[in-house]
């Protein structure tokens, strides 16, 4: 018996309300951040603008002084919950997502549920699946509503890529450092801070809202020490994490599509990485690369909360009956492609 292939979920009755994000207000450019290392560079004979030329990362961004991951989810939050039209009362279910938390217990989730209002009844809890998570979120807060056990949910993420930087850029200008090491650090320095929220609900009751039809998940946690990461710093084995990658997404895609047609998408929201791999995605599963809205090079990769907030990012550009297609992959490795009918 073949242990290859995908999970399938269809949905019947749910849809995206509302999405919105927060954004971190403090820039901080890649050239502050080659400043900051450049005796190491130099001692390394590494050149300048390794993360314009190879991430295509121009910027990110931090939360100023005093602003935190989990009030600017909160903030995301009721924003979501304003523009869905429902209240606290109405929502059933919190799910955050947020790979950031200043510790292991509580859960992130209570601060946000307490923040938002929500009432005793709703459920709130984390779940984390590296860069997946917010899409492993929408997938399990659909199933409940399309259960009957919930009517709105919300789902939110918070990032805060501050320390992790800070960390980094520290350890990397140790003695001792060699290109291995240096390298293996790399992806750290494209990482960026954001927030975003998301309002799901029953698409009977609201039809002018956004069907969540389904999608697929596939997993290859063979790959599962290419990309380990903490607070202390994100540590990657680039080539084999990239080609592992590609090889998911595209043994994904192909299974896919026995079930879905997504050769042709009207926009295609992708986790948000770096200009190498949204362009061995385009080019593994042939996409029209002019559907495929970018973030990182000005954000960063926000984790999590960068397919949200990419999807915020185009709302206004999409109208009524545009397809649309949430894909990432995520430390693990697992892989995610939802569609959303506009």
């Amino acid at each position: 018996m073949s242990l290859d292939g995908n999970a399938t979920t269809t949905h019947r009755n749910v849809a995206l309300l509302s999405v919105a994000s927060t954004m971190a207000e403090r820039v901080t450019t890649s050239e502050e951040i080659d400043t900051r290392l450049a005796p190491v560079l130099k001692r390394l004979k590494l050149p300048t603008g390794l993360l314009q030329r190879v991430a295509g990362v121009r910027e990110r961004r931090n939360w100023e002084e005093g602003a935190t991951f989990d009030d600017a989810a909160i903030s995301a939050g009721q924003r979501a919950m304003a523009e869905a039209g429902i209240r606290p009362d109405q929502v059933g279910l919190l799910i955050n997502t947020s790979v950031t938390r200043p510790h292991l217990e509580p859960s992130v989730a209570v601060r946000i549920h307490h923040g938002l209002g929500l009432p005793t009844s709703a459920i709130n809890f984390d779940i984390t699946n590296a860069c997946l998570g917010f899409v492993n979120g929408m997938s399990l807060a659909a199933g409940l509503i399309d259960s009957g056990q919930i009517d709105y949910a919300i789902i939110v993420d918070g990032e805060d890529a501050d320390q992790i930087q800070v960390n980094t850029i520290e350890r990397l200008g140790r003695d001792g450092i060699n290109r291995k090491q240096f390298m293996s650090e790399f992806a750290s320095l494209t990482l960026g801070s954001g927030a975003a929220a998301a309002v799901l609900g029953r698409a009977d009751q609201h039809p002018e809202a956004h069907r969540i039809l389904g999608g697929i998940t596939r997993a290859a946690t063979q790959f599962n020490e290419l990309c380990v990461g903490s607070v202390d710093g994100m540590f990657t084995d680039a080539k084999a994490l990239l080609r592992g990658g590609m090889e998911l997404v595209t043994s994904a895609w192909k299974d896919a599509l026995k079930t879905w047609d997504w050769k042709s998408m009207d926009r295609y929201i992708m986790h948000q990485v770096s200009d190498v791999h949204t362009d061995a995605i385009v080019k593994a599963v042939g996409l029209d690369r002019t559907r495929v809205p970018l973030t990182y090079p000005l954000l960063g990769n926000i984790g999590p909360a960068s397919i949200p907030i990419t999807l915020a990012g185009q709302t206004s550009t999409l109208k009524r009956g545009d397809r649309v297609l949430l894909m990432g992959v995520g430390s693990g490795l697992n892989t995610s492609m939802m569609e959303l009918a506009w």
